[in-house]
């Protein structure tokens, strides 16, 4: 595959990981014969068959349980949520049995599931369709929590995800779903989960994202070169396990550090980062951290979402008042 969207390479996977392994199946509302409220199963079910592509009633609770079943019995479910703010139903099987399986059973059962789900702001939906609640998931041992930057890194991490032998949540920003494009080889290579990936080297300040926010850190970092300031952006890419490792090397050279996240400022991710780099990075910090995210409500939408997602002035004006520290 040459140039491909994030929302083409989500399903260029899904259909790579299919042909090579039969135990993968694809289950989720309108999944099938429709192609995904997003079209990211587009032409699954004609090329795979009913067998393996599979359309669920409106029961997230329900498919959610039956993907733990088919898992825990040697299949490898790949579980589409249409948007993430209907995962909520769902948390129930996720965090009391998929996430505990492996631990309940001392290694005799674990649980191959993927929960995919766009999440994030950007297309003005309606309530429910616009959430960013990697946190709560984060929150929950056992649970991987993935989420893809661009086509290429789409492509790599869902491949990863599908053939971990314990339960993954993947995360697709759809502000990105059909503005990113880029060159996607159809090669079956896999990336790897649990790092973070470094985008552009720096010496002065460390931008710390994920998502759709990798978009602003990117252009904020281009905009601070301009100037002969130098910043380091870092995806995180899975959100957990957490790699703080790559982090606090990152700060480690730059002594700064601005983390960017959409979800509210309460108790998010970057909160996290955050008191990692206060326990392990003290030492090499130059300023304070500083996070730019979103604010403590429910996403005013629609009229007023530009106004909650942090932009590129927010982030932008962050970055300056960090480097204004000696």
């Amino acid at each position: 595959m040459a140039e491909a969207t994030l929302v083409d390479a989500v399903a260029t996977a899904l259909a790579r990981a299919m042909a090579d392994d039969d135990r993968v199946l694809v289950l989720g509302e309108d999944v099938g014969r429709n192609g995904g409220v997003f079209r990211a199963t587009d032409g699954l079910f004609d090329r795979f068959g009913p067998d393996r592509v599979l359309d669920m009633p409106v029961s997230e609770s329900l498919f959610a349980g039956l993907a733990v079943g088919l898992a825990t019995q040697g299949f490898r479910p790949v579980v589409e949520y249409q948007f993430m703010g209907f995962l909520y139903p769902a948390l129930d099987q996720l965090a009391n049995h998929a996430s505990r399986l492996r631990n309940r059973t001392r290694g005799r059962l674990t649980c191959p599931l993927v929960v995919r789900a766009p999440y994030g702001g950007g297309v003005r939906a309606p309530e429910h369709h616009s959430e960013s609640f990697e946190a709560i998931l984060a929150h929950i041992p056992g649970l991987r929590v993935v989420v893809p930057s661009s086509p290429a890194r789409a492509y790599g991490l869902l491949l990863a995800a599908v053939a971990d032998p314990d339960p993954v949540v993947f995360l697709e920003p759809k502000r990105l779903y059909r503005s990113a494009v880029e060159d996607v080889d159809d090669d079956g290579t896999p990336l790897p989960l649990d790092r973070c990936i470094t985008l552009r080297e720096g010496r002065d300040l460390t931008i710390v994202a994920w998502g759709a926010s990798t978009i602003e850190a990117l252009d904020v970092a281009e905009t601070l070169a301009a100037s002969g300031t130098s910043v380091e952006v870092i995806d995180v890419a899975t959100l957990r396990p957490l790699d703080m490792t790559t982090i606090l090397a990152s700060v480690e050279r730059t002594g700064r550090c601005v983390i960017v996240h959409e979800a509210p400022r309460a108790g998010g991710l970057g909160a996290e980062i955050a008191a990692g780099l206060a326990d392990a990075g003290l030492t090499s910090l130059l300023a304070p951290v500083v996070r730019v995210t979103g604010y403590d409500t429910v996403m005013p939408l629609p009229r007023l979402e530009r106004y909650y997602l942090p932009d590129r002035e927010r982030v932008l004006g962050a970055a300056r008042r960090v480097l204004e520290f000696a």
